[in-house]
């Protein structure tokens, strides 16, 4: 019978932290084992940390690796180490990602997706707004076709919005935007603005909830925009057999078309070291004049729902 592989031991911030299995292969197609994941974490950090900090955390969790059994961490589990900061709502004792050290013991426990809710603990209003492009096929070419004339028609209004790759098939545009704004008055714009991209591309562009009645088309889903849900942060690995990573992008690199494998694990760190955080480094927006010019057309798709 094979000897139980000895535990690995470092020390983060002042706490000694075990990491169990040190040579387990979480991402076997990928060759990446529970040490080469907590290296690239700790070199993520930074970025993730910013975008998950004082917001509720769910996690994906691969105890096996990828591909394998999985399940949603949503309450704290019991034994969690006392850096690790908590907050309640409703009846979920929710993990609170402040600290390198909490992050790499989500590593360890082989916490794969990272998954921020999209308000701050304490604030009922939405910390940025949110519109995800959703493909109906496995390899959908003209995500970022579809991710450039959304980001030019929302440029036309007045807002600016920074692509990222979900790190699977989709596309995020992301609106760093001022406190204001409440998720009704921004899924109302969303709706709006998507009605009028279907209307324009109806090719390309459907807002059909039913997954069975789109077709080929892109799924604008301007409801996962809601203080109940969440969306794979920025820089949070998937559970893709390459190990991918959702990613931040330019204009200029949507133009060229690159494909979800593109940003991984292992080149994620490398990237982010020459471009920084795009999202973070952006102006918040106001958006108040944008829902102030366009109120004649949310009252009337009101009216007409009610």
């Amino acid at each position: 019978m094979a000897s139980k592989e000895p535990p690995a031991y470092l020390m983060v911030e002042g706490h000694e932290l075990q990491v169990t299995n040190p040579n387990k292969l979480l991402w076997p197609e990928a060759r990446i084992t529970k040490t080469d994941y907590i290296r690239e974490m700790i070199r993520l950090s930074p970025f993730l940390l910013a975008a998950c900090r004082d917001r509720f955390l769910t996690t994906i969790r691969y105890p096996h690796g990828v591909p394998g059994e999985f399940f949603y961490q949503k309450n704290v589990p019991p034994g969690a180490p006392s850096f690790v900061e908590t907050a309640m709502s409703g009846d979920i004792r929710y993990i609170v990602l402040q600290n390198v050290p909490t992050l790499l013991w989500l590593a360890n426990l082989a916490c794969i997706e990272f998954h921020p809710s999209l308000h701050r603990i304490g604030d009922p209003l939405p910390a940025e707004w949110i519109i995800d492009l959703d493909p109906s096929v496995l390899e959908e070419e003209r995500i970022m076709e579809a991710a450039w004339i959304v980001g030019e028609a929302m440029e036309r209004i007045g807002i600016r919005t920074i692509p990222k790759t979900s790190g699977a098939t989709g596309v995020q545009l992301i609106v760093p935007i001022k406190r204001g704004p409440t998720f009704m008055q921004l899924r109302e714009l969303g709706e709006m603005l998507a009605i009028y991209l279907c209307e324009l591309h109806p090719e390309l562009f459907t807002i059909e909830r039913l997954k069975k009645n789109r077709g080929t088309r892109i799924y604008i889903d301007y409801m996962q925009h809601d203080a109940s849900r969440t969306i794979a942060a920025p820089y949070t690995p998937r559970a893709t057999p390459y190990a991918s990573v959702s990613m931040p992008l330019t204009w200029d690199e949507v133009k060229r078309n690159p494909k979800p494998r593109d940003y991984h694990l292992l080149n994620a760190a490398d990237r982010l070291a020459q471009v920084g955080d795009l999202i973070r480094d952006a102006e918040p927006q106001a958006i108040e004049p944008i829902l102030e010019a366009f109120s004649s057309q949310i009252q009337a798709s009101r009216s007409r729902k009610s």
